[in-house]
């Protein structure tokens, strides 16, 4: 972070770590300026993830919660009762939700729409531009579309993320050029935020130039600098306001 002149970040939950939060919670609590964090919402049938989300939010100072709809039991919807719950819980307590739709906005895109309807005001983060590749045909163009067309719920946002996984090609992926001209189109620069995708970044790109490929792709639409400011920070501090503090 401070090679590449990041002053933040908001540190997601690995999955790897399942619904243990002490490595991350320990890592808050020791850099409370610099990082603020993003719990995995536990799905388990019995509804003890939804104590879970309320105390790493009231108890740890978590401000954001993810989504994943892969963690769900088999056969299962993020729209179930027990979704429902957290994703009105989160909007109670005033916590992002991130979708993680790793495997195609399209299995979940329903989903995802329903829980925005009924909770609107439940802010919803759209992981690493909802897995949507440059279309370059038919189905890749409707997906997007329909990616596009969330943004008619003001309270969707986009993250321009994980450059490495959307792209076609490699470093400095310019390809998704495209994508950051109609997501931006589509939700104003306000509703669109950088992620780095790291650790998975490094031996990609690495943590530095996945951000510089940012600057370089918004060249390529082109951005306004008061844009870019947005889309490297701005949003996310507007979106969780007093998270990052001065140390």
């Amino acid at each position: 972070m401070e090679e590449a002149g990041v002053d933040g970040a908001l540190i997601v939950q690995p999955i790897n770590h399942k619904f243990d939060h002490s490595l991350l919670t320990s890592v808050l609590k020791k850099y409370p300026s610099k990082f603020v964090g993003c719990c995995l919402a536990n799905p388990a049938e019995d509804g003890s993830g939804i104590k879970q989300l309320q105390d790493l939010i009231l108890k740890d100072g978590y401000r954001a919660v993810r989504f994943n709809p892969y963690v769900w039991p088999s056969g299962q919807k993020m729209t179930n009762k027990v979704g429902k719950a957290m994703f009105s819980k989160a909007g109670e307590l005033g916590a992002p939700v991130g979708f993680m739709c790793m495997k195609g906005l399209n299995l979940h895109i329903s989903e995802i729409e329903e829980l925005c309807s009924e909770f609107p005001s439940t802010v919803v983060l759209l992981d690493h531009v909802a897995f949507c590749k440059p279309p370059i045909n038919e189905e890749e163009r409707m997906i997007f579309s329909r990616l596009l067309e969330l943004s008619k719920f003001p309270q969707v946002y986009v993250k321009f993320s994980a450059l490495f996984r959307v792209s076609r090609e490699q470093f400095p992926y310019e390809d998704t050029s495209l994508l950051l001209s109609e997501v931006v189109s589509s939700y104003g620069v306000n509703r669109v935020m950088w992620g780095s995708d790291f650790p998975f970044v490094v031996p990609e790109c690495g943590y530095k130039k996945g951000k510089e490929a940012v600057a370089h792709i918004a060249g390529k639409i082109p951005l306004q600098s008061s844009d870019l400011e947005w889309l490297m920070g701005k949003s996310l501090m507007e979106l969780l306001p007093g998270s990052w503090v001065a140390s």
